[in-house]
């Protein structure tokens, strides 16, 4: 293994990371509750920062792992050129930048679906979370569950796209 494909994965787990941190700095401000009673409590704080920094972090490395090994084998093995650091990494960029807007179109979606009564928290949630936050729970919901769906199909097209990349430059 080379510098660059450890730098790739290293990075993109840092990223990964980055990118989960704030997700859940905007997604814990609108709805506490997707933290403190959708998931297991595993840290004792109500405060949306520190619940973002926590689960951002834990929820995260590990879809960063698989995503940069991925891009660093696709990117750095093989008989064509290798991609540069600096390529790979504006590739991941790109595609976090597609999560994110993604993921805010979702969390809309799943607010409005709620709003308008075409999905429901289920009954276990209902009656544990105040009616006046299940929109934004299931806001949250939809975005998390965005970003994890684009993070995977995104890598397997990135992935598709840098050998596509590497075959070309390497007839010219």
């Amino acid at each position: 293994m080379t510098l660059t494909f450890i730098k790739i994965i290293l990075s993109s787990i840092l990223m990964a990371i980055g990118y989960g941190i704030l997700h859940d700095l905007v997604t814990a401000h609108l709805c506490i509750e997707y933290f403190t009673i959708g998931h297991p409590k595993i840290i004792q704080s109500e405060s949306p920062i520190a619940l973002a920094f926590f689960w951002g972090t834990i929820a995260t490395w590990w879809v960063g792992l698989p995503m940069g090994t991925l891009i660093a084998c696709f990117s750095q093995l093989g008989k064509y050129p290798k991609l540069t650091f600096r390529e790979a990494i504006q590739m991941i960029l790109q595609l976090i930048l597609v999560m994110f807007s993604l993921a805010l179109i979702a969390g809309i979606i799943g607010f409005t679906l709620t709003e308008v009564r075409i999905i429901q928290l289920t009954p276990r949630l209902s009656d544990i979370i105040e009616p006046a936050q299940h929109s934004k729970f299931l806001a949250a919901g939809w975005a998390h569950g965005a970003s994890y769906l684009i993070g995977i199909i995104g890598t397997a097209v990135l992935c598709r796209k840098i050998h596509v990349k590497r075959k070309r430059h390497s007839t010219q």
